[in-house]
Parts: C-alpha cells; sequence; structure tokens
C-alpha cells in the first residue's frame, strides 16, 4: 500500500473539509447544520476516514468524541504527529462536560509533574 506524501510547498488541493466523528446523539446537532458527520463512529472507521484523507492529501478539520481519541489507532496518531492539514480535536462527553480531560493533560504532567495543572 503505497502512501503518497506531500511535496515541500505543494498546498493540499480544495477547500478544508469539517467533520464530526462519533456518537449518533453528538452528531445529529452538526449533522443539521450541514457539517459532514460520521455517527455512530467506531475506531476502524475513523482510521479509515484519516486513511483516506491522508493518501487523498485533503486539509480537514476532524472532531472526534472523546471515547474515539482514548482508542488511537496508528492513523490517528500519525495525523496528530506528522500532519499540518489534518487537525484532530477532541469533542467532551455530553453528559459531563466538567469532569472531561484532554489527552494533552497527561503530558504536561508527565513533563511538568503532577501538579502543573493544579490552581495555585
Amino acid at each position: 500500500m503505497a502512501e503518497s506524501a506531500q511535496a515541500p510547498g505543494k498546498a493540499p488541493r480544495g477547500p478544508a473539509r469539517v467533520i464530526v466523528a462519533g456518537s449518533a446523539a453528538l452528531t445529529e446537532g452538526f449533522a443539521l447544520i450541514g457539517v459532514e458527520t460520521l455517527p455512530g463512529a467506531s475506531a476502524a472507521q475513523l482510521e479509515a476516514l484519516l486513511a483516506e484523507l491522508w493518501r487523498r492529501e485533503e486539509k480537514a478539520l476532524v472532531f472526534i468524541e472523546h471515547g474515539l481519541a482514548r482508542e488511537a489507532g496508528p492513523w490517528l496518531k500519525r495525523v496528530r504527529d506528522d500532519s499540518g492539514r489534518i487537525v484532530v480535536t477532541e469533542v467532551p462527553p455530553l453528559q459531563s462536560p466538567g469532569r472531561y480531560h484532554p489527552l494533552v493533560e497527561d503530558v504536561v504532567r508527565a513533563v511538568l509533574g503532577p501538579s502543573a495543572l493544579e490552581e495555585s
């Protein structure tokens, strides 16, 4: 399976896609305003989407439900680490947004210590 790498200085083709992947409850509202959705998305479906975006050299902003972010596969990791044209961000859980903690907090605590994010 050959993968295409974007040539330096080459702009990705076409407008950026905005895609929301997650539960039907999450994606329903986004679909109402015309955003491309992947309702009931599984980790495998997210991986397939990201692989397609990468191979087609598309620009995209992809919102994923927090649970999918925790099931990170190789394409999600690759896109997060290596891509400036595919931006992936998490959406907090609808049921308890106040208890949501993004994965980047774990990185900050690992680098700066467990109390790095505590309020003083």
